[in-house]
């Protein structure tokens, strides 16, 4: 899952009285969607939505599921991701879905023991002590729950505050937990700061992937992603998979495992005895 980072200069550091019409009516629009959102976390209408990553070699085989966070308003619809996120991102709404999305995908792990799963967080989640105390307290009452529990953050988040990050991950790693690098490949990476922040996963981003078996300029930027990863020493997943054509040239290319509709959307009824006890070689 992709945060979006607000821009410099955005609206809601302008003086409303010096806005346009059409400022003030996004304004008032995002206003709504916050308020709902506010309530779905509440009343607490949320559900995780899983999907299914599979091996690339064979894609019967699930290697761990993906945690989506569903907010739902009051007639139990899904509040598109796509309407809050970027409104929530710098707000304290955001850091509670992160709260709410890590809680939900730790109690899911508690009553499936057998599966693995992998939850979203950005780096705004170390440092806010509810998120801490619902993953400690979780690992303190099911110590086993680390070997199972793969953090996602996406790139333009873990590059921010890597200080931050560094501390965190070490100290979790001794759990048991792996970290994923979300949209990897999307923009500007250092590679000085991945190499010492020792993702175990990179998720390679599917604007990478969308194509890749028949555009030369998505192989030759596909190509450069895995191979930069691989270099990392991260496994490689590939996400946002939709043809077989996508997926036979991302098998061919290395990658580890597959994530897209090809093999299933997000479901808030998963089916979680297809999971298999093999796992991918990235530790745990």
């Amino acid at each position: 899952m992709s945060y979006m980072k607000e821009p410099k200069g955005s609206k809601y550091d302008r003086d409303p009285s010096a806005s346009s019409p059409l400022s003030a009516a996004i304004s008032a629009q995002d206003r709504d969607t916050l308020a709902m959102v506010a309530s779905a976390l509440k009343d607490r209408r949320m559900r995780l939505a899983f999907q299914p990553v599979v091996y690339a070699a064979d894609p019967t085989l699930i290697g761990f599921f993906e945690g989506f966070i569903r907010l739902l308003n009051l007639r139990d619809q899904v509040i598109p991701a796509r309407d809050f996120m970027a409104a929530v991102e710098q707000r304290q709404l955001g850091r509670e879905i992160d709260c709410a999305a890590l809680q939900l995908g730790l109690m899911t792990m508690q009553r499936n023991p057998q599966i693995r799963v992998s939850i979203n967080m950005s780096a705004r989640s170390v440092g806010y002590r509810p998120w801490l105390e619902i993953l400690t307290r979780a690992l303190a009452e099911t110590p086993r729950l680390g070997a199972s529990l793969i953090l996602e953050i996406n790139e333009d988040s873990a590059l921010q505050v890597p200080d931050v990050l560094k501390p965190f991950m070490a100290e979790m790693r001794e759990k048991g937990i792996v970290f994923a690098l979300d949209d990897f490949g999307a923009g500007m990476t250092s590679l000085k700061l991945l190499r010492e922040m020792d993702f175990e996963i990179a998720k390679i981003d599917g604007s990478l992937v969308k194509n890749v078996d028949r555009l030369q300029d998505a192989k030759s930027a596909a190509r450069a992603a895995i191979a930069m990863a691989q270099e990392l020493g991260m496994y490689v997943v590939a996400e946002a998979v939709e043809t077989e054509g996508e997926a036979n040239w991302l098998r061919e290319a290395g990658v580890g495992c597959l994530q897209g509709y090809l093999f299933g959307p997000p479901t808030v009824t998963p089916d979680f005895r297809a999971f298999r006890h093999g796992r991918p070689n990235f530790g745990g």
